[in-house]
């Protein structure tokens, strides 16, 4: 007897959406029209490619509804899926606007990245993101699909690359759309924030016309636009720590979102608005007057710098507009043949508001470093002759942060596009479906307030610059527009991605066993994909100050086959299996497999469990032509055991990370074993708890820069400042590696997954469902054999944003409905974190002034939001609703270790917003 009875809510709700979207067997159809018996639909579930009856497969799948996404308020794809307990490091929020990636949003499933996570669109690819996250990682942007045209998304929550290929290690998102629509509704909604900022006005509308069934043909298009108001981090002042990079109040240090002061005894200095230089006859740094009048910080700095606010520029979430369509048309033939085409295409414009450019500093190209701090002819310094300078007829280096140039901005333009023609039927016993794919992104990143470096230094340096010598702090006024042209130009880059693909795939039934029929699918597919980004202006000549190097282009070609098997060998017994070939061109061949089982010794229980293989091939980023130059930390042991160093010596400190591509690279592999259960002994309900392992070997990783410093020589280029008597050991400029098959990463843990629904007679029906997530390990290997456990911790920082890899996250929905009114509650829960960048760390990630663990205990503490939501049917034509986003209006602790928001960890983005409100109406036209 089938697992999945019609009185389960998810069951009953994914079998009645989808009937329309798979493979029906039309002949079964027919005679089920013919008698008393009724049969059920058959669907395809991710993660197969054979139909079923059920929706409870060997593998784990958690199907969530357009209701559940609905409740929540979120405004996108991106959005909804961040907040899900099965995301983790590595995904890519909107508020990460400053990241090689910025203007991008994805998902990565159990904090493997959000290159180890194929993203679907009805089950077929899309082309990547223009811009690869960490200048490495290609991933597919989720903001691209119109949530309004979403009918259900299913994440497979178990390797698939036996099934998909690769980048299917993490598990699979597919988000599908409608596949058919008659008659128009128009939505229109209006979002706020109650702290100001973030306006959202939105409308969508979605049209159809015809019945594949009666008429023969079905075709309808939905489009939606909204534009959303930037949010300053000022904007959050009153929101505690959220609107400041100023900590102290809380018991902190001066740290580095409060730049600008002197340090060292004066030996050192921060960049701020009236400008710090070098006095000749001492070498210590003094500041330039002024900073009353340029700085509304207080108190000042004791050792006289002029700190500043990161808050007064930054954006916490940038500006966004966007367009996004999605079509579909369907016509039949023959008896039960159907051609369709689908089209979409997005456009989305966003705006991220950064601090002002320093005019010293230390970064990379691939020509190596550059060094515009350290005494030497790299230095930034103002001249012997410039009027600004206390110390005439001496050239004196200079520390100033640009207030005068403003604010650094960039601005992203991404043009998405996605065609697909398929023919899908009958023919004897098989059923078929072929479609050929083409999808594009072509993207151009624009920035402003950005320095010219060679510029730079000819206006602070040359009396005979064409522009005149560039006035600083105090003096800017007596600057004009012609000096700020000549040293920020605007400057920009482009990306263009593009992915064809044919395939073709059959299934039929081969046999009858005891359980049912024996189930095969035959399916290939040619892929290829085209990646490329163009360097920002000048940065191939390391002229862009503070502002590394991203290039890379590169082709992959990929044929594929497969074949997958469902026996159902007894009633309470199904076997399944598939193997994937993958050849790369002029590369590679991965072959892997997928084993599942299904046990189901009674009615109301199911055993379950798989294993999988799983690889990831090098992208072009990684494997083409180009490189990268980024900024990462390291903590340098030679000027650490240096007698006469300094407290400071012995801190994680910036240094450039000069990577380049890496043409032997061999795909990343993956074994992944699940194994679980789902009971429903009761009515209206079910809970499957379904335990997981990821292994993942032969990572490409950029290289080690910790590895490379304590290997010493010449891929560590050091600056000229040596501590006396200790040679060599001056600050550590640019460390040089390449892309190599390093770590391994070891995921395991477990999820529950929970539905009731509960009949309340005449006061209505109550729903509640629960997704938790448990990652009791997360370990990476790396090739020395360190091992680091991340799980618990703030670490994994080699990924984007530093959010930590919390060991308990969950979601847990309430929706009452009665007549035409419903309500629904969500909590988006994370556990707590030990402050420690890994579990072996001895040492708290940061300090309080005066020496104690920071945030008490060395704990970031837990932290939830309530959202709810209200939905009502006026008429058969009109619903409202209305949601409030964090409820109780919690705002999100302070965390200071993460580079990815200034004092709250991503994670909690809602608690740095505040509380927010949507409102808004449906309408159906007749």
């Amino acid at each position: 007897m089938p697992l999945a009875l019609p009185s389960q809510p998810r069951r009953r709700l994914l079998a009645v959406s989808i009937a329309c979207a798979v493979a029906a067997l039309l002949p079964l159809q027919a005679a089920a029209q013919q008698s008393d018996t009724t049969t059920l639909d058959r669907i395809t579930v991710t993660g197969s490619n054979i139909p079923r009856t059920d929706t409870e497969t060997a593998s784990p799948v958690l199907v969530i509804s357009r209701e559940q996404i609905d409740r929540t308020g979120r405004t996108t794809v991106g959005e909804y899926l961040q907040s899900l307990s099965v995301d983790g490091a590595g995904s890519i929020p909107k508020s990460f606007g400053n990241g090689f990636a910025g203007g991008g949003s994805a998902i990565s499933l159990r904090g493997l990245g959000a290159g180890s996570t194929l993203v679907l669109l009805n089950g077929r690819r899309m082309a990547p993101f223009g811009l690869a996250d960490d200048g490495q990682k290609v991933f597919t942007d989720l903001s691209t699909i119109p949530l309004d045209a979403v009918a259900r998304i299913e994440i497979l929550k178990d390797g698939a690359s036996s099934i998909y290929g690769s980048d299917a290690i993490a598990g699979v998102v597919n988000v599908i759309l409608r596949n058919d629509f008659e008659g128009a509704t128009a939505t229109v909604s209006y979002g706020w924030s109650e702290d100001g900022g973030g306006d959202q006005p939105k409308a969508s509308l979605t049209a159809g016309t015809g019945s594949l069934g009666d008429d023969g043909y079905n075709a309808f298009f939905s489009i939606e636009a909204a534009k959303t108001d930037g949010i300053r981090v000022r904007d959050r002042r009153d929101r505690d720590w959220i609107g400041t990079g100023d900590t102290r109040p809380w018991g902190y240090g001066i740290g580095t979102n409060l730049p600008g002061r002197i340090s060292g005894g004066g030996t050192a200095a921060g960049g701020g608005p009236t400008g710090a230089v070098e006095n000749p006859a001492t070498g210590l740094f003094e500041s330039l007057p002024g900073c009353a009048g340029l700085s509304d910080v207080t108190p000042q700095d004791p050792a006289g710098g002029c700190l500043w606010d990161v808050g007064r520029f930054r954006d916490l979430s940038p500006e966004e507009k966007y367009v996004n369509f999605f079509s579909r048309a369907a016509f039949a033939f023959g008896d039960n043949g159907e051609i369709y085409m689908e089209l979409s295409a997005s456009q989305k414009k966003t705006t991220f508001q950064n601090t002002p450019s320093g005019v010293s500093g230390a970064w990379g190209y691939p020509g190596g470093p550059v060094n515009a701090s350290d005494p030497g002819p790299g230095a930034t310094v103002l001249g012997p002759d410039h009027p600004d300078n206390p110390f005439p007829g001496t050239a004196n280096r200079l520390r100033y942060t640009a207030f005068d140039v403003g604010p650094r901005v960039t601005y992203n333009d991404s043009r998405f596009v996605r065609a697909l023609l398929g023919v899908k039927g009958t023919f004897g016993a098989w059923d078929y479906d072929a479609g050929y794919l083409h999808s594009g992104t072509d993207l151009t990143n624009e920035r402003t307030g950005f320095l010219r470096y060679s510029r730079v230094r000819t206006a602070l340096e040359d009396p005979d610059s064409p522009v005149g010598y560039w006035r600083i702090g105090e003096d800017a006024g007596l600057n004009t527009q012609a000096l700020y042209d000549f040293i920020s130009p605007r400057i920009s880059a482009a990306g263009r991605t593009r992915l064809d693909v044919i395939d073709a795939k059959a299934t039929r039934p081969l046999m009858d066993l005891r359980g049912g029929a024996l189930g095969l699918a035959l399916g290939a597919e040619y892929r290829r994909q085209s990646v490329s980004l163009t360097p920002q202006t000048f940065t191939d000549q390391g002229d862009i100050i503070g502002l590394g190097y991203s290039s890379y282009s590169g082709v992959e070609k990929v044929t594929s086959a497969y074949v997958e098997l469902q026996a159902p060998v007894l009633e309470t017994l199904e076997l399944t299996g598939a193997l994937r070939v993958d050849h790369y061109d002029g590369g590679d061949t991965s072959t892997t497999p997928k084993f599942g089982v299904k046990w189901s010794p009674i009615d109301w229980l199911a055993l379950r469990g798989t294993y999988a293989e799983g690889f990831r091939a090098p992208n072009p980023a990684e494997s083409g032509t180009g490189g990268l130059a980024a900024f990462s930390t390291a903590v340098d042991p030679v000027r650490c055991a240096a007698p006469g160093n300094e407290p400071q010596d012995c801190d994680a400190g910036p240094i450039a990370l000069i990577t380049s591509p890496n043409p032997d690279l061999k795909p990343e592999k993956s074994k992944s074993t699940t194994v679980g259960f789902v009971l429903s002994p009761w009515v209206g309900g079910s809970l499957a708890l379904d335990a997981f392992r990821i292994r993942r070997n032969d990572e490409i990783f950029g290289g080690s820069a910790d590895a490379a410093i304590a290997a010493g020589g010449a891929n560590v280029i050091r600056g000229s400042n040596d501590i006396p008597g200790t040679p060599d050991s001056g600050t550590i400029l640019a460390v040089l590696v390449g892309y190599e098959n390093a770590s391994s990463t070891t995921v395991e843990g477990f999820d529950v997954d929970m539905e009731q629904s509960v009949d309340l007679g005449d006061a209505g029906n109550l729903r509640l469902d629960l997704q938790f997530t448990h990652i009791s390990t997360f370990e990476r290997k790396d090739p020395d054999g360190t091992v680091y456990q991340f799980a618990g911790t703030h670490g994994n920082c080699d990924v984007t944003n530093c959010i930590g890899t919390p060991k308990n996250r969950a979601n847990f929905g309430a929706t009452w409905e009665r007549d035409a009114f419903s309500v629904s509650s969500v909590v988006n829960w994370r556990d707590s974190m030990r402050n420690v960048t890994e579990a072996g760390d001895t040492l708290c990630a940061n300090r309080f002034a005066n020496g104690d663990d920071a945030p008490r205990g060395c704990e970031l503490a837990s932290f939830y939001t309530l959202d709810l939501s209200a939905r009502w049917k006026a008429t058969d034509r009109w619903e409202v609703f209305g949601t409030v986003a964090n409820l109780t209006d919690r705002v999100a602790p302070l965390d200071p270790l993460t580079y990815g928001a200034i004092n709250y960890n991503p994670l909690d983005f809602s608690g740095a917003i505040g509380r927010y409100f949507t409102v808004g109406a449906k309408f159906r036209f007749e």
